[in-house]
């Protein structure tokens, strides 16, 4: 990777980064600095080279990002023993939840999504010429789908095919499995009476509110988004932001659903309730950079909530892949889609107000 880079200085290590879902980062240190270097899994494609592109030109017009470096031969991915790495500049700076943040520093977060979406809008192809993406849960996979880590996702032009919002027979049947894989746990443990809890619980909860599925011509206009906006693809640098980093899931969804889930990832509580005042303000700021009113904002909060209704991705995660890497931010989760119900109007007015 020097040679093929012309890094300066001779190599002292490369250690592995301890976020990340989907693919594998490492800091590379040599006697001449610092980089962060990204093995993607799912090998070289079209779809890194269009995030590539998008980070290149987000940085030209001033938005913070930490575009891919160029090797020696201009590319900005090198594939070395059949896999695929691309090299980007070591950001110093470390991770804000939505409890670090001020009111004042929730307002120029939600402004900076904005800002990318707006930014996004102008050099990207237009939306209405590519394929939709579903608007469903916002796990590490496509909606409905799981996949190992490690194991190749389909690809698409920019993501998904449109799906409708998820359908509650299929959620019933989707709780009966789960509930069933955690009965048969030999050791069950503190973990898994919560999970029979929740399923439990959200089942009765769907059932009471089934009639509240979306309707597919309500969706908020599509745009490009970032598609994966939370605290651990945001460098903060002091109290402003150093990166914006991990466009994997660079595509097209409804722009305002994004900015209604980063918000939910953002400022949930341990106890799984929403900073509503800290969501205001926050909202207020990415209505001013995008524009986007009343109306859209109030469609994205109940598309958002009816698909956080529906959503198991965590414990798909652990009772079928086996995979306990999500298993922390399961209870906050499942507690939020409870509180998130009972507080509807509240949340509903926090986006729109």
């Amino acid at each position: 990777m020097l040679r093929r880079y012309g890094l300066p200085g001779e190599p002292v290590a490369c250690e592995r980064v301890a976020q990340g879902l989907l693919n594998r980062g490492y800091r590379l240190t040599t006697t001449g600095g610092h980089w962060f270097l990204k093995h993607h899994l799912d090998g070289d494609s079209p779809a890194i080279a269009r995030q590539h592109a998008a980070t290149v030109r987000l940085g030209a017009l001033a938005l913070p990002v930490a575009p891919p470096l160029a090797d020696t031969d201009g590319r900005t991915t090198v594939v070395l023993d059949g896999h695929c790495y691309a090299l980007h500049p070591w950001v110093e700076g470390r991770h804000r939840y939505g409890s670090q943040l001020t009111g004042a520093g929730s307002a120029r977060l939600g402004n900076l999504l904005g800002r990318v979406h707006t930014v996004l809008e102008q050099i990207m192809p237009p939306a209405a010429h590519v394929p939709r993406p579903a608007s469903g849960p916002a796990g590490p996979a496509p909606a409905g789908k799981l996949r190992l880590p490690g194991q190749r996702r389909p690809t698409y032009p920019a993501g998904p095919p449109a799906q409708e919002s998820a359908e509650p027979a299929d959620t019933y049947a989707l709780i009966d499995e789960l509930l069933a894989r955690v009965r048969r746990r030999r050791a069950p443990d503190s973990f898994d009476a919560l999970a029979e809890h929740r399923l439990t619980e959200r089942r009765a909860l769907l059932r009471q509110h089934a009639h509240r599925r979306p309707d597919p011509g309500e969706a908020p206009r599509p745009g490009w988004v970032h598609g994966d906006f939370h605290p651990l693809n945001l460098i903060y640098r002091g109290t402003e932001p150093a990166a914006i980093v991990d466009w994997d899931r660079l595509g097209v969804q409804p722009r305002a659903e994004e900015a209604v889930r980063a918000a939910a990832i953002f400022f949930v509580r341990p106890r799984g309730t929403l900073d509503l005042a800290k969501v205001r303000a926050y909202a207020r700021g990415y209505r001013a950079a995008t524009g986007a009113g009343q109306d859209e904002l109030a469609a994205a909060v109940h598309r958002v909530w009816w698909e956080r209704l529906n959503d198991f991705w965590m414990l798909r995660w652990r009772y079928e892949l086996h995979d306990g890497r999500a298993d922390d931010q399961f209870p906050a989760a499942a507690a939020l889609a409870v509180w998130w119900t009972t507080r509807y109007e509240d949340v509903r007015q926090a986006f729109t107000g």
